[in-house]
């Protein structure tokens, strides 16, 4: 595993020794990302400049350091090729080996479509990837020829000034623009908008659906489930499960507390109205659900991890790490084990003839 400090250091981790490694303290500034490139067998460090590593800590390449700011995100496209967001531009690398300790990495493409800085990259699918601004754009690019396949402008004019819920009505509506982090399921792309969470549709090119205070405060991280599910975290400390809903699925019947209900403890976090509108003519064609609020935190949630067969890790700058279960899947597992341990000792038969 691979760390890196505002101490101007990147570490290399033994997971199952918890030991140090290797270490690298050689930074002319902070490495903001890092970057594992599995099929070249090789990792990045972003900062100041671009350092391409081998597993050993040996320094392949390098570029030189950059003049308008630091790497902010980094991500893989195809062809041995990455993206580097540094200020309101991208930089668009090409690494290739040179001999067996030597590589070369080449800034190929420059593109200066954005009017602001840049805040977050995804990948999309193999063929695109998406960039958002400071100044709420958001780019979907072609990630073989780097070329622009969208552009939106101020994703929150999807809404109106009927979504500010009652308490705030004697304040002026203020525009909340910047894109704070992006994230996909390869048809559509989800875009946190300071506290507001819109999904954005590949295919139509349009909003579809939006949630206009998902928080009380910033998002700061957001990642998609299975089945068109999507968990956001915010500095308000609330981590929350929505659920894209289509148009048919408009009038269900009210969702419970969600999945991790029964794992909710503390204060009660504050939801405004969860309601999408709709309107035909905007094009938004599905809601964005609650159905989940993990109630743990009492600061910030910076990050969390989603693994499929655990459940939830979430972080806090309330310096607490919390494990969230699936209440129903926890509830089936224990009441399978609860068969196997009879079935083992031989009650099994006396259980099912006593009930």
């Amino acid at each position: 595993m691979l760390t890196a400090s505002s101490d101007k250091t990147v570490i290399a981790w033994d997971c199952e020794r918890g030991q140090e490694v290797h270490k690298a303290s050689d930074f002319l500034s902070t490495v903001k990302k890092l970057l594992v490139l599995q099929g070249l067998d090789v990792w990045l460090s972003g900062g100041g400049e671009l350092r391409v590593w081998s597993r050993d800590f040996k320094v392949l390449a390098e570029t030189v350091s950059f003049s308008d700011g630091v790497i902010t995100s980094l991500i893989e496209l195809p062809k041995n090729c990455v993206a580097a967001a540094v200020g309101k531009d991208l930089h668009i690398f090409k690494l290739g080996a040179v001999g067996s300790e030597k590589w070369d990495i080449a800034e190929v493409k420059r593109l200066s479509t954005h009017q602001d800085i840049i805040r977050t990259l995804a990948n999309v699918n193999e063929l695109t990837f998406v960039s958002g601004s400071h100044a709420g754009e958001l780019i979907v690019w072609d990630a073989l020829d780097w070329s622009v396949q969208a552009y939106e402008k101020n994703l929150s004019q999807t809404s109106s000034p009927q979504d500010v819920s009652p308490e705030n009505k004697l304040m002026p509506l203020q525009e909340e623009v910047s894109i704070q982090c992006t994230a996909s399921d390869g048809e559509c792309v989800f875009v946190a908008v300071c506290r507001s969470l819109y999904v954005y549709n590949l295919q139509t090119k349009r909003v579809i659906a939006y949630q206009r205070h998902a928080h009380d405060s910033d998002i700061q991280h957001m990642a998609t489930l299975p089945n068109r599910q999507l968990v956001s975290c915010s500095e308000d400390g609330s981590v929350r499960i929505w659920e894209l809903r289509s148009k048919a699925q408009f009038h269900a019947e009210s969702v419970p507390a969600g999945f991790f209900s029964m794992w909710g403890f503390g204060k009660s976090g504050k939801q405004s109205n969860n309601t999408v509108k709709r309107a035909v003519d905007t094009g938004i064609i599905a809601s964005l659900e609650l159905i989940g609020d993990l109630i743990g935190h009492s600061s910030s949630v910076q990050m969390f991890l989603y693994f499929q067969d655990h459940g939830l890790v979430t972080c806090s700058a309330d310096h607490l790490i919390i494990l969230w279960k699936e209440g129903k899947r926890e509830s089936r597992l224990r009441s399978l084990m609860l068969f196997q341990k009879l079935e083992q000792d031989g009650d099994l038969q006396a259980w099912l003839s006593l009930h």
